[in-house]
């Protein structure tokens, strides 16, 4: 596919859900592709890039942001503790927020540096031992020891167990982030972000379909 026929999708799913034009977010997943693909993608005009690891991003971002005016960088895979400052130092939003010594960091340093990236909370919503997310009903606490820290909680990210229908995934998602005052969605990649539109998502992160098969 690419970038011109994911944005054709996103427009098409805007319209059928009756949605805004342009207010869903599309976040390119840029993990483990080349910089030849990365530089083309933005050479189009894309500028809201998705990364998995803080290291990762340092290693390509740094003088790509040089190059190109207004990138904004979303960090969307599992945040280790011990990486919490190069993120908040590199990224403009973190999708997975899921612990509260997590938590307790990003609040240390959001004081210490008087600013924090956007925060989303990463739910697990399909309570899958093997993957990262706080669990449904522990969500509620930790959003509210994060506005207790005044840390920026933006909204809610989910990551549906594969091969199952992800509509209840994005139903539930959205039903906790209305309960709790959130507005943002960060839900719905490649094969499901029309559903996730539909559902509510603000935010979709589509790597393969833009870029092409990993090449790492």
């Amino acid at each position: 596919m690419s970038l011109a026929a994911i944005t054709d999708r996103l427009k098409a799913a805007e319209r059928r859900a009756g949605r805004t034009p342009g207010s869903v977010t599309l976040i390119a997943v840029s993990k483990v592709q080349t910089e030849e693909r990365v530089r083309a993608v933005l050479d189009q005009g894309q500028r809201v890039f998705g990364e998995n690891r803080v290291q990762e991003a340092q290693g390509r971002w740094p003088a790509l942001q040089d190059a190109y005016s207004g990138v904004s960088l979303h960090l969307i895979g599992p945040l280790q503790t011990n990486k919490a400052r190069a993120a908040v130092e590199m990224f403009d939003a973190i999708h997975s927020v899921d612990r509260l010594k997590l938590v307790q960091s990003l609040a240390r340093l959001a004081d210490e540096r008087g600013t924090c990236p956007d925060l989303f909370v990463q739910v697990n919503t399909g309570a899958e031992p093997q993957k990262a997310g706080v669990l449904p009903d522990q969500a509620d606490a930790l959003i509210r020891e994060m506005r207790a820290l005044s840390l920026p909680v933006v909204g809610l990210m989910c990551i549906p167990p594969a091969n199952l229908d992800p509509a209840p995934h994005f139903a539930a998602l959205a039903s906790l982030a209305a309960r709790n005052g959130l507005e943002g969605l960060s839900m719905g990649m490649s094969d499901d972000f029309e559903c996730a539109v539909a559902l509510g998502a603000t935010h979709i992160r589509v790597g393969s379909a833009i870029f092409g098969a990993r090449v790492g």
